[in-house]
This record gives C-alpha cells, structure tokens and sequence, in this order.
C-alpha cells in the first residue's frame, strides 16, 4: 500500500496533550534521550554489537533504479552548538513553534544574529557558540493567540525562555562514521538529530507538521464522517556508505473537519440540516458525539478574543434546562445566561459542550479548530478511501515526491547559514534483479513469470484427505446456491490433488445474530455423524462482512470446539470464480496439514544442509479505543523444507510493548513441535523479527536473543543451535523506481525480486532492501531485511537469495508475497490472537465493551501443530 496511516494512542500521556502521532511519540522520545546528560555520560553503553555487512552478492541481473533519497552533497563542516530549550509555564505543542519564532524575532540582536534551529519540541542548534555562558534566561510577550494556539485564557501573556548548552557537536565524527572509521556515539547520534532538525526547520513554519511528515491543507479530500484525508511529505535524514542521504516520501493521514461545530454535529448525527435538530437530540445521539469529539479542540466566537476549550463531555440537558450558578450567586440556564450577557440562542433545544468544571458551552459558539489530527480510529471505508486516495502509479509517485523537494526547497537560507548543501535530482542506485525460483508440486514444477503463476494442471506438493467435514449458513442463502457451490469447490480440490471421498457434507443454517457456539457445535456434530469420523472441517458461509460475527467463528473453532473453520461470502456461492477455488483449496489444503508446494534441495540450502528451523515472530497492538493488551505470535516451521508452521500465540504482559515477554516458553515450544515432527533437534535457527524500529534494535538484540538461547539451554543445557536473527521492515519510506522499461512490470514497479544493498543502506551493517512481490496497483513498498546477529555466517547471496525464494512459498496465494511467509503467518497468528480475547464478563450476545480481567484463550490442542491460522 502506498499509505502511512498514523494512529494516535490515547494511552501515551505526551499524545494526549500534544495530539500527536505515535511516530512523533517515538521521535519526541529519542529527541529529548539525546538531550539527557546521562546519555551523554554513559555514551559507550549506547554502541551495541551488530553484525556487520559480509562482502556484496553477486548474484542475479545488474540493473540501476531511481531512488526516493537525496543526497546531501556537503555537510556542515564546523562543530554545531546544541542547547536545551525551556518554556515556563509550560504551553502546549502547537504553540511551540510561535513562542520560538517571537523569541528569535525579540532577542536576536542580543544572540548577534546568530543563526538557529529549532526541532519543534526543546532542541535548539546554532553554527556558532551563542553570547551566554551554561545557560541564560529571557522573557517575551505572547500576542493573542492565533488559530494554532490551544488552551490559553489570558492573552498577552509573559514567558520565560531558558537556553542551556547541552553539547558541542563534532560533525568530523559523523563523516567519520559514515565511512566506518568511527563508532555510533551519542555525538554521531545527535549530530543526526541536528540534520534532522535543519531539514524540518522550514517546515514547521510554512506547514501542519507531525513527527518526520508535513502535512498541507491544499488538495484534502472529505473521508466519511468529520474526517479529512490530508496529503503530505515525510523527510528523514539516513546514514549511508559514505554519505548522509534524505528520504522524501509521499504520505497521508487524517485530519477532523474544522468549521462551526453544530455543523460537524449535523454531519456526524447524519442529518440533513440543523432543522432537524430542532427535536434535540437523544441519548444515543449524545453518546455518539461525546464519543467521537471528546478532546478535540474548539474556540469560542461570541466573544471578542478569541479563547479556546477541550472538549469533554455533553450536557444531558439542553442550554435551557442546564443551569448553574452565576456571579451574584442565582441560579440561571445557559440559555437565559446568554440571552442576558450575549445573544439569545438560536438552538437552545441542544446540549452544551462540558469544557471544564461548571464550564457549559452552547454548541452554536463553538467552532472546531483548524489542524487537528482525527485521533479516532478510521473505520474500513474511511480506511478504504484514504488508502485510494493515496494509491499512485510509480511514475506519479516519482513526480509528486520531486513536487515535494521543490516545496520543501532545500536550497532555503537556513540550509545555506549551516552550509549544507542538498541535491534536487533522486539518486540513482545499483541494484540486482535475483533470479526466480523454481515452484515444485507433486508431478511437475514451474518457473513463474512476473512474481505470479496459477493452479492450472497441477497437483498439489501433498494433498490433504478430507473426510469428516459439514457447511453452516449463516443467513438465508438458498440450498440450490449452496450445493452448487460445494460441488464445484469439490471438484476444484480434487483435480488439485486433494482427497474428498465424502462429497455430500451435511448443510446447516442458522441465524446470524444467533448462539454461534451452540450452532458450531450442532455443525461439528452432524460431520461427525455423517462421516462416522472425527469432524475436520466446518466451512461457514457469511451474511457478510461483520468483523464481529467472523471472530467468533474464529474464537469458538479454535478455542472451544477444535476444528478447523474456512469462512466465505455469501456473494462467492453465485459469482465464485476458478481463481477463488484454487485460492479456498490451497487454504484447507494448508490448514489440514498438506503441502501446496515446495522448493528443491538445490533453492534451499540453508534448510537442506543441516536440519535448520524457520520462525517468524510480530506483536500487533490494540487500537485507540481498545483496552485489551498486545498480543504476539511465533510461527516456527516443523517440516524439513520450511513448507508447513505451528503458531505460538501469547498475551504481552504490558499493553503496546514490542518486546515480546514469553519468547522463551514460545521458543521451547516450536523447538519440542519440530523434534516430534521430523526426529530431529534443529542445529540451526534462521528467526525473522517483524515490527521493530531502529531504535529499539539494541533492547531486541539483548533481550529476544537472550531469550532463544535460554529456550535452547531450558531443554538440554548443552543444546546450543546457531541463531541468525533477521529484523524484517515494512514501514518505512525507501521506494525504487525503475529507469529502463525492460526492468519494470506492467504496473511501472520494479520487477519481483529487485534487491538493493548498496548506497541507501546502513554505512557498516548488514542490511538490504528487496522487493519479492508483483506490484498490483499503485507503488510496491520493498521490505527491509536487517540482520542483527549472525551466528551462521550467511554470505550476502545467500541469505538474500534464501528469503526471495521462502516469499515464493506463501502457502494462501499462487504468488510472491512481499515478506518471508514466517513472518506473514506470525502477522496472521496475531490478528487470531486478538479473536481469542476474552474478559471475564463477556457474552456472546452483548455488544458492550469488556469491563473484566482479560484473557487469551488456549488453542485446542488438535489444532497447536496445524496451520489454523491462516
């Protein structure tokens, strides 16, 4: 996908008060360690030990691609100045930026003119030493405040700016390190930040920032409900051999609609206009505004200064029955209030916004603030329509992120005091297309074309035996649509290898909003009764495509009956295409233990040598409204040729931590699954970590590590495989775009197996980008592998040449996908997960949220060592 979605998570204080994204979270994080003097002291505890970069593969077509990096041509020779700024009283984020601008603007004659940088949080950088010793204080005057500005009652209004000098920045120690001469110090570290921060300056002025991305208000397009999707840019200075480069990519995210609230209200309520108001509004209506405005900002229009308010809650009353006490001490309604001190009101009949205590606003002299990020979680239209509007072909996207440089106009004074000089012209990179592998089924074997291949005359690697199996319909669908459905799945499977004896599967139907528990139940027990054997198989055709009815399908199958459960839409029984067979048939083939297909011993050395374990590990976190806690996944591999996993799925023992808590016990049991499984104990570990930022290497290096060998020892305390341990990236911003139409698909993307590992990558380690997938529409994002630890010696080629051909063997989809299928499994094992959690008051029937201590469900134990999940 060509979006960056940014979510805002309510449980981190500083995004509660500054609005901002979780990627400012982490930004805002690393920014102010780089400021604290302990960092600063114990800087040689920061370099951690990394595998560094074996020599370069050779292997596959040598090509050159155009690239989203931007060279810094020259960099700051000089040492750059750092120093800590303070505002007291503290003031909110957005206001940040003006009270800079006003300090500079008010005592730049006293700091001679020098001049600075300011990250837009408490990081000012100058080029030379400013006219104060350890630190200095100054005052200035806040203006009334402006639209940006949340939150302040008294205007003008005195503050205190306090600069302390935090460092002296060597940048010669950068050049150093960037060409491996040097380590990676807090002063390498924070002389990073200031080129940050100098990249960023100008944005902050001239733009809505957030975290690494700008955003601009030109070109928004209306999302349903008050959402707003925004178009921007991301800008990020990397290291690279030899070079700092900046990485400018496009991104989108979403905005609240601004303007007078009770219109946001009439839009949110669904109603035509503020006529039909004019009933008031009920207590479901009530719940739903409070619900989706609460803490957004609003100002207030009836009086000459502009002020603003959070908002909290609604009143349950309307203005004229909500009533408070006034300064004589009487008791008045708001309505009577206003008409006194202001106006009569036009919607008295309507609740007050709750801005603080006794504080009650009609809603009709309120208006939403400009610039606020919509911190709700977008639903699956608006999600759908952000993500169409952010698809672009590779050459839009080329042209769009050039627009961008233009816009963000590197050649700006302030690059030119700093004497930075950056290039206007994406560079070029050389790259090598990896030759495509081999796709083995039972009689014949295929080389696909372009990242994809079909079904067609071929027989699955091992068919799976289906015998015991029933269909539920949930909903009214015809029996005629039904059988013809089964029948024609039937024969799909069975021309594809597997071995269906029982062709007449008992068909149930049962009411969608009915006990799914009880109606699984009846359907496990008729397969059982038909078949005279133990029931393999439930396939529930869905109404539609409610999440809520699909994970208790989910939950009740694995957790409480054990069978295995394939869902479809009802729309498929009438318009199911050959495709969509094949793709039903390689699921069930899959998740009763066949093998779709497989790669030869000569594709798979690493596996075939010695007996070797594939896993793949991610954590997936609840959303912004959500209260349950993080859920991880380990997918492991338990046959020699990597063709078939087990999951391991685990509650974290803390919300939205990444480090995965019970990796040891997690570890320990895909270690037991592949020894029961193939008799032999794994000499070696190839483990892909997904969903881990750069910084957060170093904890993941001591502490998952840590836990794979104690997982080892726990077993034989002489057990001790070699681990290779393989960070794998997503949710970055590198794209490669082709330059000579022979290297490029039909889609304009790099063709599959595109691989760069020179020029953009990190300075000393090894790490490398490659795109395995065929791209379908817009720009393909390439994932980023980067080993952190290298117990078994991978050269370059093989390690690269191993993960492109593992993304051909993705057992759902007759194509490659864009990362090695552990990883997409332990990515499908966590969304399981989440299906599995339950509190203690939970009711099939009740739609509330949870109230009680939750918990994971266990996975029935038929189920443990089968590929369930996918």
């Amino acid at each position: 996908m060509d979006v960056n979605i940014c979510v805002l998570h309510s449980d981190y204080k500083v995004l509660k008060i500054d609005n901002r994204s979780e990627e400012c979270c982490v930004d805002l994080i690393v920014r102010h360690t780089l400021t604290d003097e302990n960092f600063v002291r114990e800087g040689a505890q920061q370099e951690y030990l990394v595998n560094k970069r074996p020599s370069l593969g050779t292997q596959g077509r040598k090509i050159h691609v155009y690239t989203n990096f931007f060279e810094i041509t020259s960099l700051p020779k000089a040492n750059i100045y750092h120093y800590d700024l303070t505002i007291t009283p503290d003031v909110p984020f957005l206001l940040t930026r003006k009270v800079f601008q006003i300090f500079e603007d008010s005592h730049s004659k006293k700091l001679k003119n020098t001049p600075l940088v300011f990250d837009g949080h408490k990081n000012i950088f100058s080029c030379k030493p400013l006219p104060l010793k350890d630190s200095a204080t100054f005052d200035i005057t806040l203006p009334e405040v402006d639209s940006r500005s949340i939150l302040t009652k008294r205007e003008p209004r005195t503050l205190k700016i306090r600069l302390k000098k935090i460092d002296e920045i060597n940048m010669d120690e950068l050049q150093r390190y960037l060409v491996g001469k040097a380590k990676r110090t807090p002063n390498v570290l924070n002389a990073i930040t200031f080129v940050n921060a100098l990249i960023k300056h100008q944005t902050l002025v001239n733009y809505v920032p957030s975290g690494r991305s700008f955003y601009t208000r030109n070109g928004r397009i209306n999302l349903t409900g008050i959402a707003e999707a925004w178009q921007g840019y991301y800008q990020s200075a990397r290291p690279t051999p030899g070079k700092m480069m900046i990485n400018v990519d496009l991104t989108a995210t979403a905005f609240c609609e601004s303007g007078p609230l009770i219109n946001i209200v009439v839009k949110l309520l669904e109603k035509r206009s503020t006529n039909d108001l004019r009933g008031g509004i009920n207590e479901r209506e009530r719940n739903k505004l409070e619900k989706e405005l609460k803490n957004y900002i609003i100002r207030v229009i009836h009086r000459k200064t502009n002020q603003f308010y959070r908002i909290l809650k609604f009143t349950s009353l309307s203005a004229q029955q909500t009533k408070f006490y006034d300064a004589d001490g009487d008791i008045i309604d708001v309505a009577s209030y206003f008409q006194k001190s202001h106006k009569c009101l036009d919607y008295p009949y309507l609740p007050c916004v709750i801005a603080g205590e006794g504080i009650f606003l009609p809603m009709e002299v309120c208006e939403v603030i400009e610039n606020q990020r919509y911190f709700r979680k977008l639903n699956d239209r608006q999600t759908a329509e952000i993500i169409k509007l952010t698809y672009q072909s590779p050459h839009s996207r080329a042209a769009k992120i050039m627009r961008g440089v233009e816009e963000i106009d590197y050649a700006s004074e302030k690059m030119t005091q700093f004497n930075m000089i950056v290039s206007n012209k994406m560079a070029t990179v050389k790259a090598r297309i990896l030759p495509t592998p081999t796709i083995n089924y039972r009689y014949s074997s295929i080389v696909p074309e372009y990242g994809v291949w079909d079904l067609k005359d071929k027989k699955l690697a091992t068919g799976a035996i289906l015998t015991s199996w029933s269909i539920l319909v949930f909903g009214t669908d015809n029996e005629h649509s039904v059988k013809r459905f089964v029948r024609e799945l039937i024969d799909a499977c069975s021309i594809a290898g597997m071995n269906i004896p029982n062709k007449s599967p008992p068909i149930l139907h049962a009411n969608a909003q009915g006990n799914v528990e009880e109606n699984l139940k009846k359907a496990w027990l008729r397969a059982g009764h038909a078949a005279n054997s133990k029931p393999q198989l439930i396939i529930c055709v869905l109404p539609n495509t409610s999440s809520q009815l699909y994970g208790t399908i989910k939950y009740v199958g694995d957790t409480i009956v054990g069978v295995v459960t394939q869902c479809i839409q009802s729309r498929y029984l009438l318009e199911a295409s050959n495709q969509y067979y094949s793709n039903v048939c390689l699921k069930i083939n899959a998740k009763l233990g066949g093998v779709n297909s497989f790669l030869t011993l000569r594709q798979n050395p690493f596996l075939n040598e010695k007996a070797s374990i594939l896993m793949g590990a991610d954590v997936t976190h609840p959303g912004v409204s959500d209260d349950y806690y993080s859920v991880a996944a380990l997918c492991a591999s338990v046959d020699s040729g990597a063709s078939r996993y087990a999951a391991s799925i685990r509650m974290q023992h803390m919300p939205r931590i990444e480090i995965i808590s019970d990796l040891t016990n997690m570890v320990k049991d895909a270690l037991k699954v592949f020894y029961q499984t193939c008799g032999r104990k794994p000499e070696r570990i190839l483990f892909y970590r997904d969903g881990v930022s750069e910084y957060q290497f170093k904890q993941v290096l001591e502490e998952e590590i840590r836990a794979i060998k104690s997982a080892c020892h726990s077993l034989e305390q002489e057990y001790s495989p070699t681990i290779t341990f393989v960070i794998v990236q997503k949710r970055h911003h590198a794209r490669f775009f082709p330059i000579d139409r022979i290297d490029s698909d039909r889609t304009g993307n790099c063709l599959p197996g595109t691989l760069i590992e020179t020029e953009v990558v990190h300075p000393v380690e090894f790490d490398f980008y490659l795109q395995s997938q065929a791209g379908l529409q817009g720009t393909c994002r390439p994932t980023h592998y980067h080993v952190l630890y290298d117990e078994n010696n991978f050269t370059s080629d093989s390690l690269q040449t191993l993960s492109y051909n593992l993304c051909y063997t993705y057992a759902r989809c007759t194509r490659a996908v864009s990362i090695v299928p552990s990883v997409y499994y332990a990515h499908l094992a966590c969304k399981r997960g989440r299906f599995h959690l339950r509190d203690d008051n939970f009711k099939e029937s009740s739609s509330s949220s949870s109230t009680g201590k939750i918990t994971l469900s266990t996975v029935e134990p038929k189920l443990q060592n089968v590929m369930y999940f996918i």
